[in-house]
């Protein structure tokens, strides 16, 4: 069993919507620049894991190697919605702890396109007639929208506005200042599918999506792909001194998903998992969220970013719209949350998300962010969550050696 998991190489694509390249293409462009980050080849991989959903029945890591280097080795192809690239990163780590490997690849690969609404299914036909109890729950009817809704923006929305409800301080304006914040990181970042900034006003005045989160509040769907090298401990002390300057510690690895609540019958709780795998990986790294550099979370909407700065115990409990309007998450404020741009500006391919705010966070640790630099920071948090519902978040350090 491997004590210490690094991270050797890291990498990712561009977000945007690719028209000639496919999923293969992308998945293999970004493992081939994490191995060169890395400074390995296939040839060191003792696994390949690879993250994503809408070919996941297609054998997508095995169509990556033929592409970047068949050799043999084992390929787990997983998928758990929004948390699959964090999932797939999670099971080279595993493997590397369990003493399969001493090196590992994983990648997180999607192409979306122009999707559109996620969630929830299509409503019956018009002209259906037949009121017969059907599937699993025995409904006669399409219960989306009357109880409960499984559309994101739905389902985020409500989340956001019982965190309004029970709280002092949160409103509209707490929720769209998320928005307008990292849009304006979003400037500072080539990789981001969108690189503009926009007035709290410009967001507050969007095209209403869900209330409270207006088209500027909502995250867009692309195309992307990211890919990290893992390592054990023992088989760094053997790499050059170079890479061991650059190899960023995993010390923590946390995936939770929903306990039983009363009311996530009725709609989906993106709080309780998240807030239980915060607390597990802070004990596990032994560090306290005031340690935090800086912070890459699910924002998938504007709403779920304020209630996640909750949940990872950012700020004192209920104190979120505190939080947003003293300045704490931005890029110069007590804890930098989503300095990349964040889902809202950089886009949410969905099984590249998860490596790619690894991607973030260690290059921030290796200080190589260029403009969105973070001064000075040493440690730093990521975190995803994938409805149904999979959490996973992961904490990463500079390298001490």
């Amino acid at each position: 069993m491997s004590d210490d998991i690094w991270v050797l190489g890291t990498s990712m694509t561009k977000f945007q919507r690719y028209k000639d390249r496919d999923l293969i293409d992308l998945g293999a462009d970004a493992a081939i620049a994490a191995l060169e980050d890395a400074g390995a080849t296939m040839a060191d991989m003792g696994l390949l894991a690879c993250g994503n959903l809408n070919q996941a029945n297609a054998m997508v890591g095995q169509r990556i190697a033929k592409q970047i280097g068949q050799t043999g080795l084992p390929i787990y192809n997983v998928a758990n919605a929004c948390a699959t690239g964090a999932t797939a990163f999670r099971t080279a780590y595993l493997a590397i702890k369990a003493g399969e490997a001493d090196m590992a690849l994983a990648i997180g690969a999607e192409q979306m396109g122009k999707q559109g609404l996620l969630g929830a299914a299509n409503r019956a036909r018009k002209d259906e007639k037949v009121f017969e109890p059907n599937g699993r729950y025995g409904a006669v009817m399409q219960v989306e929208g009357v109880i409960g809704t499984g559309l994101m923006p739905g389902v985020f929305a409500q989340a956001g506005m019982e965190y309004a409800y029970e709280h002092d301080g949160v409103g509209f304006e707490q929720f769209a200042k998320v928005a307008y914040k990292n849009h304006l990181n979003s400037v500072r970042n080539p990789l981001a599918q969108y690189q503009k900034e926009f007035s709290l006003e410009e967001v507050m005045g969007a095209e209403m999506i869900s209330y409270p989160n207006t088209l500027l509040m909502c995250c867009p769907t692309g195309d992307g792909a990211a890919a990290a090298v893992l390592v054990s401990g023992e088989r760094l002390k053997s790499l050059s001194a170079e890479q061991r300057r650059r190899a960023v510690k995993v010390s923590a690895s946390i995936m939770t998903s929903d306990p039983w609540t009363p009311n996530a019958q009725v709609q989906p709780d993106v709080n309780t998992l998240t807030r239980t795998a915060a607390q597990k990986a802070y004990e596990t790294a032994g560090v306290a969220p005031s340690d935090l550099g800086l912070v890459e979370l699910h924002d998938c909407f504007a709403t779920a970013e304020l209630i996640h700065y909750d949940n990872l115990m950012l700020c004192e409990p209920g104190g979120a719209g505190e939080f947003i309007d003293s300045g704490g998450p931005y890029r110069d404020g007590a804890t930098p949350v989503n300095v990349s741009g964040g889902l809202l500006s950089k886009g949410h391919p969905l099984g590249a998300t998860g490596i790619a705010n690894i991607f973030e966070v260690t290059t921030h640790l290796r200080g190589e962010a260029g403009d969105r630099q973070v001064e000075g920071a040493t440690v730093g948090l990521t975190h995803v969550i994938g409805l149904g519902s999979a959490c996973a978040v992961h904490i990463l350090e500079k390298s001490a050696l």
